[in-house]
C-alpha cells in the first residue's frame, strides 16, 4: 500500500472542520498533516488533540497556512469565501490538490479559483454527499425530458445558523436544472417572491430558502405540471457524510492534474 497523502485541514475548530479532522483519521489512505485556525482564535498555538478534548497529539493549530500548505498533499477546505480565495492560491504554488466546500462564493471568487486551478487540481461542490450528487443527475435528466409547461422550484432548508441563501447544493440542483433545459441558470432563476409579484414567469426556476431549528441539509426539486408533480428529494441527518465524500474527493483529486472538478467527476458520474 502507498504512503498515505497528506491532508490538512483548514477552520478545524468549526463543526465541519473537526468533523474533516475525524474524517482523516478514520481513512488510512489519508493522513492529518496540519490544521489551521484565523488569527486571535484560542486555538492557535495549542495542540489540536487537546483543544478537541482528548490527547495531545503532535498536531499544533497554526494561523499561518503558508506553513501548513507547504507540507500538505491535499487541503480541505470549507470555511468563508476571502479565506478560501487567498488559499486557493497557496494550493496553487504548493501544487497540492484542493477540495472546497465553502459555500457564498461570488463569480469573482470563483474565477479566481479557475486561475488557481491551472495549476493544481481543485474539486468544488456544493454538496460532496453521494445521494445530493445522484440528485443532481437525477434533475438534469428530468429537466431535459420536460419542457416548460412542467415549471421547475427547488426548496431547501437548513439550521437556524447558516448563513447564506440559497444553498450551495439548491444552486447546484438549479444549475442541473437548467443545463438540461439548455438555458442559463443566471437567465431563469427566481430567488424571492414577495407582494403583488404577478403569474409566474414560463421557463423560470424558482427557489425558497427555510431556516430553523438544526436541520442538517434538506433539499427538493419540484416539478410541476398540468394534473401532476414530479418530486425529488434528498434529506441528511449526518453531518459525517459531507466530511466523508470530502475525503474521497482529496484522494481522487491527488492523482488528477490541475483543473477544476465537482463530485460528479469523483464519483464517475460527470458527461
Amino acid at each position: 500500500m502507498s504512503e498515505p497523502i497528506r491532508t490538512a485541514v483548514m477552520g478545524a475548530s468549526g463543526r465541519m472542520g473537526q468533523m474533516l479532522v475525524a474524517a482523516v483519521d478514520a481513512n488510512p489512505r489519508v493522513v492529518l498533516s496540519g490544521v489551521t485556525e484565523r488569527a486571535g482564535h484560542d486555538w492557535i498555538g495549542r495542540d489540536l488533540g487537546e483543544c478537541m478534548g482528548g490527547a495531545a497529539r503532535g498536531i499544533i493549530v497554526a494561523d499561518d497556512p503558508l506553513d501548513v500548505f507547504a507540507s500538505a498533499q491535499a487541503v480541505l477546505e470549507f470555511t468563508a469565501p476571502a479565506a478560501t480565495v487567498a488559499h486557493a492560491e497557496l494550493a496553487a504554488q504548493a501544487r497540492a490538490a484542493f477540495i472546497v466546500g465553502t459555500t457564498g462564493l461570488t463569480d469573482e471568487d470563483i474565477a479566481r479559483l479557475e486561475a488557481a486551478s491551472r495549476h493544481a487540481p481543485i474539486v468544488r461542490a456544493g454538496n460532496f454527499s453521494l445521494g445530493v450528487n445522484l440528485l443532481t443527475v437525477l434533475t438534469r435528466k428530468v429537466a431535459a425530458a420536460l419542457d416548460e409547461e412542467y415549471d421547475i422550484e427547488i426548496i431547501e432548508m437548513h439550521h437556524r445558523y447558516k448563513v447564506d441563501a440559497p444553498s450551495g447544493t439548491a444552486l447546484m440542483l438549479g444549475e442541473a436544472a437548467a443545463a438540461g433545459r439548455g438555458v442559463a441558470l443566471a437567465d431563469v432563476s427566481d430567488r424571492g417572491r414577495d407582494g403583488m409579484t404577478g403569474a409566474r414567469k414560463p421557463g423560470d426556476i424558482g427557489f425558497a430558502a427555510l431556516r430553523g431549528g438544526d436541520v442538517i441539509g434538506e433539499h427538493e426539486v419540484i416539478f410541476a405540471g398540468a394534473g401532476e408533480r414530479i418530486a425529488l428529494r434528498h434529506s441528511a441527518s449526518d453531518r459525517q457524510l459531507f466530511a466523508r465524500g470530502a475525503v474521497r474527493a482529496a484522494i481522487w483529486a491527488f492523482h488528477q492534474k490541475p483543473g477544476t472538478y465537482d463530485m460528479l467527476d469523483v464519483l464517475g458520474l460527470g458527461g
